[in-house]
């Protein structure tokens, strides 16, 4: 399984913070993302159905604690989601479903993540993608970085999910 150090924050000065992450950004992409939640007793297991980029499965876990940490994860293309929902929701049952608006900054190897979350508000999340082998704590000092850099305040921070807060 791939690694990520990631954090999540309420964006409490959205308008400056989006500013400072397009001036850090490589490239950036847009998405409308809608994701499915299923059952899953060892991890969180959502379909990511994506208007501006590929569908595909996650599996992930990740400690539910403020700040940056680690999350490991698998990405698993998917051709045909509909029918991937159908079948996964009569197998496993789904738990929350969770629609955004999504703008990626890419800078570096860190996405950079500005959601806007139906029913939730405005949110940041970092992802700092994590070499094989590469220790947590280079990562969490990046993401410290960034945290800065962004003007994210701790109180901000978040320990869990979007489903979660729904």
């Amino acid at each position: 399984m791939a690694t990520n150090i990631e954090i999540k924050a309420r964006a409490a000065g959205w308008a400056a913070q989006l500013k400072a992450g397009l001036a850090l950004a490589d490239r950036t992409e847009r998405l409308a993302q809608a994701d499915t939640f299923f059952n899953c007793s060892n991890g969180r297991l959502k379909l990511r159905e994506q208007r501006g980029g590929e569908d595909y499965l996650v599996f992930y876990r990740r400690a539910g604690v403020k700040g940056p940490k680690a999350s490991e994860y698998t990405l698993v293309p998917v051709p045909d989601a509909a029918k991937t929902r159908r079948s996964l929701t009569r197998l496993l049952g789904v738990t929350k479903k969770v629609f955004k608006k999504r703008l990626v900054c890419h800078a570096g190897r860190t996405r950079i993540h500005f959601d806007e979350v139906r029913g939730l508000g405005r949110f940041i999340e970092l992802e700092v993608v994590l070499k094989p082998g590469e220790s947590a704590a280079a990562g969490r000092r990046e993401a410290a970085g960034l945290i800065k850099a962004l003007g994210i305040k701790k109180a901000d921070l978040l320990a869990g999910a979007y489903a979660d807060m729904l």
